[in-house]
């Protein structure tokens, strides 16, 4: 038998594969399966940005005249709502896993001893072991944290309502989905990063997520002394001196592996566990996979880890390759960026195209970014991003394709969809001339 420790993205697929390859499996899951992406990150920030969007639309609008008002929000009942299909979304997981012919242990702990496993306080046998226990909100160490009013994407679930004077302190995609949202809302939402607000973006792909973010107040190279307050959250006082008023704080700093009850592993500083390109832990037969490895924590990544260790566990010699994994930020439009190969070559941007979800926004001087990397040598696409409406499903392509070695001269043949807000293609041609042109 093979035990998985967690229900998320990686023990999920990992488990499915290797029951639909015959193994006997036994997931073992805390609470509800589906992981964090599921019940708190990313299907929460899809769901409170659907509205989010909406009321930016609608308020676009307006100001054209089209509309003669814009929704109000109903923060309470969004949050119920997000509840039931989370629930919904969740038992369809199930029942999918389950006709996969993986056996789901719900409500118990998953825990190892070096290479004995218990799951509660029964010890079982098992040939192998995939732990994937998935990751936790880091929590900074200045005071005030646990004041009343002050959240984490865990548990922002429990806030009543909308608060009129949010902080969010972070400075990467989160922090920044969050801030947008909120401020979508009708929140006054403050940003304080400690380095630059999103400063591993390519400046021009920055520059226009920043546009998204007219309106929030941001302070960068900031640092947080203390969150004050008594029965509530009052303000956040900055090192500065400066304090910030508010009613609700979100800490946006970052994820932490949640390793604690895999014991008799080799592990990182932070308790990431320490694994080879195969998925393998220091411990003979237990893999491992998931956030609970450490960075990029992203869900794609999570999926495919899962798959590459139930590969070896089923004795066919898979390595784990993070080339080309798209990753992607929801803010009014989609941010989504893939690359291959080392840094380099020739970066080509221009204005996207309007299409569906950007039409309107013409008449504002704006409709998007589309921007790629191009090794002017060989012509190969070696890297790709935009800033528009569906970036994240054009991305998830043409991560796969630059892995495939697609060159700029590949897209001569491809029609495309239209309209679309896709502006990445002809930005790929135009490439191709130049190259034509230079030879």
């Amino acid at each position: 038998m093979i035990v998985v420790i967690g229900g998320g993205p990686a023990g999920r697929l990992g488990a499915m594969h290797l029951a639909q390859a015959g193994a006997e499996v036994r997931l073992v899951e805390q609470r509800s399966i589906g992981g964090q992406c599921l019940h708190e990150r990313c299907m929460t920030i899809c769901a409170l940005n659907d509205v989010a969007r909406l009321i930016e639309y609608a308020r676009t609008q307006k100001d054209l005249g089209i509309l003669d008002s814009v929704p109000a929000v109903s923060y309470p009942a969004i949050r119920r709502r997000i509840c039931e299909v989370q629930e919904k979304l969740s038992s369809v997981l199930d029942v999918e896993t389950r006709r996969s012919g993986v056996e789901v242990v719900y409500g118990a702990e998953g825990r190892l001893e070096g290479n004995r496993v218990f799951i509660g306080d029964e010890e079982v046998r098992a040939d192998a072991v995939l732990a994937a226990t998935g990751s936790r909100p880091a929590v900074p160490g200045f005071p005030g944290t646990d004041i009343p009013g002050v959240y984490t994407y865990q548990t922002l679930p429990a806030m009543p309502d909308l608060p009129r004077r949010m902080v969010v302190v972070g400075g990467g995609v989160v922090a920044a989905e969050f801030a947008h949202i909120f401020r979508a809302f009708g929140s006054e939402v403050e940003i304080v990063a400690r380095h630059r607000l999103l400063g591993d973006l390519d400046p021009k792909m920055r520059s226009a997520a920043l546009r998204d973010l007219a309106g929030v107040g941001i302070r960068e190279q900031a640092a947080v002394a203390s969150i004050e307050g008594g029965a509530r959250v009052r303000s956040v006082l900055l090192a500065d001196g400066e304090e910030l008023a508010a009613d609700a704080v979100l800490l946006a700093t970052g994820l932490v592996p949640r390793s604690e009850s895999l014991q008799g592993l080799e592990k990182g500083p932070d308790g990431a566990v320490v694994v080879d390109s195969r998925m393998r832990t220091s411990v003979k037969n237990v893999y491992a996979a998931g956030d609970v490895i450490g960075p990029p924590y992203l869900t794609p990544a999570a999926r495919r880890e899962g798959v590459v260790a139930a590969e070896n566990i089923l004795g066919r010699e898979t390595v784990m390759d993070y080339e080309g994994i798209p990753q992607a930020m929801s803010l009014r439009y989609d941010y989504a960026f893939a690359t291959v190969g080392a840094d380099g070559g020739v970066t080509l941007s221009a204005p996207a195209p309007a299409g569906p979800g950007s039409f309107w926004d013409v008449a504002g001087g704006w409709a998007g970014l589309a921007q790629i990397r191009v090794d002017p040598g060989s012509g190969r696409l070696i890297g790709a991003a935009a800033g528009v409406p569906g970036a994240s499903t054009l991305l998830s392509y043409l991560g796969y394709l630059m892995k495939q070695g697609v060159t700029v001269g590949d897209f001569d043949d491809i029609v495309e969809v239209h309209p679309s807000t896709d502006g990445v293609y002809g930005l790929a041609r135009y490439a191709a001339g130049m190259l034509k042109k230079k030879e």
